[in-house]
């Protein structure tokens, strides 16, 4: 679901097709939020640069930014795919088996753009966590954490931490973590504008339905359909549930036996595995500061 020209595919890489996948539950960690009060002064929402749905670029691949993140130290830190920053080809979805750009590669915020260059500049941060690179330190062999933790953190440069705000355009929250899935037909909310929508506003919000949790999947991964798929430039996308509460992270775009599915990435289990192998204490998600509101 990352947008990147010209890939070249990894040498480790083993498959080429789109995850399917098998099953484990990851240990439980705590899941802690940060009111807003308890973070840095974020930006008003309404002229925030940097905030979930935003661009993100990297060494040339587009994706977009989940959610917002804070630590102990009160650093703050931007959400998005892990894949984002694969060397692989788009077919390369198994963290496992798939390299990654170092800890340290730069990455930028930006408005607009095409799928060939960034669009206007607002912002950037520098790639500090990947669930993939830490999958490959601590030797995750599991399967399905493998194929579903796509996860990875961007920490915002000290000069634009004013630039942040951690609401959802449009939407509003996230009001919280969902930590007990989806079930079949449960209404779901996500924001992005890959350029591949052409900068039309209008198809940035984003509903649909939970197509139910596999239990081969334990709870790693909830397909879904939304009015409009998720495309190229969407991977990382937040995904909420009808109360605000973050469920998840786009990760890849479903072909069989579901076609124009999208399949996110369990938010929950993937901060769980982010608190434990991050090294960043305290690391939390940050809750909108606009109240969330379902209504399209």
């Amino acid at each position: 679901m990352q947008a990147r020209p010209t890939p070249v595919r990894s040498a480790r890489r083993v498959g080429g097709a789109l995850a399917v996948l098998a099953a484990a539950v990851l240990g439980t960690a705590t899941l802690t939020t940060a009111p807003a009060a308890a973070a840095p002064q974020w930006a008003p929402a309404g002229s925030a640069k940097i905030h979930p749905g935003v661009q993100m670029y990297t060494a040339g691949g587009q994706c977009t930014a989940n959610f917002v993140f804070t630590d102990d130290a009160g650093r703050v830190y931007v959400g998005y795919a892990a894949h984002c920053a694969g060397t692989g080809a788009a077919t390369d979805t198994d963290g496992c088996l798939s390299d990654s750009l170092p800890l340290g590669t730069r990455v930028s915020f930006a408005e607009g753009g095409s799928l060939l260059a960034e669009g206007t500049r607002v912002g950037g941060g520098t790639l500090v966590y990947s669930s993939w690179a830490a999958m490959d330190e601590v030797g995750t062999t599991d399967a399905n954490t493998c194929a579903y933790n796509d996860f990875a953190l961007v920490q915002v440069d000290a000069a634009d931490v004013g630039k942040v705000n951690p609401s959802i355009p449009f939407w509003g929250g996230p009001t919280g973590i969902d930590t007990d899935g989806t079930s079949a037909g449960e209404q779901v909310y996500s924001y992005g504008n890959s350029s591949l929508r052409f900068g039309v506003e209008l198809f940035s919000p984003k509903t649909g339905i939970s197509l139910g949790d596999a239990a081969a999947d334990g709870g790693w991964t909830h397909p879904l359909y939304t009015l409009t798929p998720g495309v190229p430039g969407d991977s990382g996308s937040a995904f909420v549930d009808r109360q605000g509460e973050a469920i998840g992270t786009l990760s890849t775009l479903g072909l069989a036996p579901l076609p124009l599915s999208n399949n996110i990435g369990d938010l929950a289990r993937e901060l769980a595995f982010a608190q434990r192998h991050s090294g960043i204490a305290g690391l939390r998600l940050v809750e909108g500061t606009e109240p969330f509101d379902p209504i399209l």
